[in-house]
């Protein structure tokens, strides 16, 4: 398991930048945390350091947002879902399957019974105003921050 402690949202820039290097088509990234973690803050991290030179707004209320960078990047919040079913309309689970698309889930565990089992899980902490710890199941060889 890797840890990293991220003070600021410059440190969490850099933990994201470090961690896109990591990544390449059809992989899909699971953000656990409580309300207010900093899921979201991550995630517009990562959808930067992936090559999106936009703007990058939560999709709370639309499911999923759709950005083009480096990847397609799908960025999906399962909070408002109430079933599995809801996803099927918006072909959740061919956007996961995407091998030329990277996928990013805040809430995972609303819809844990249809995700990829080799999907990467991290889990954020709010360990204070500004402090979080990221911990990722996986280890990487060659990860460095």
């Amino acid at each position: 398991m890797i840890k990293f402690v991220s003070n600021s949202t410059k440190d969490t820039e850099k933990f994201a930048n470090s961690f896109a290097k990591q990544l390449c088509g059809g992989k899909v990234v699971l953000l656990y945390g409580d309300l207010g973690a900093g899921k979201t803050t991550f995630s517009k991290s990562l959808i930067k350091a992936l090559g999106f030179a936009g703007v990058v707004t939560s999709p709370t209320f639309t499911l999923v947002n759709v950005y083009d960078g480096d990847y397609v990047i799908n960025h999906f919040d399962m909070y408002r879902v109430e079933n599995e079913d809801e996803l099927v309309e918006i072909g959740f689970e061919e956007m996961l399957a995407d091998k030329n698309s990277i996928s990013i889930v805040e809430w995972p565990e609303k819809v844990e019974a249809i995700l990829p089992k080799d999907a990467i899980k991290i889990y954020i902490k709010n360990l204070g105003e500004t402090t979080r710890e990221f911990c990722l199941e996986e280890d990487y060889e060659n990860f460095e921050l």
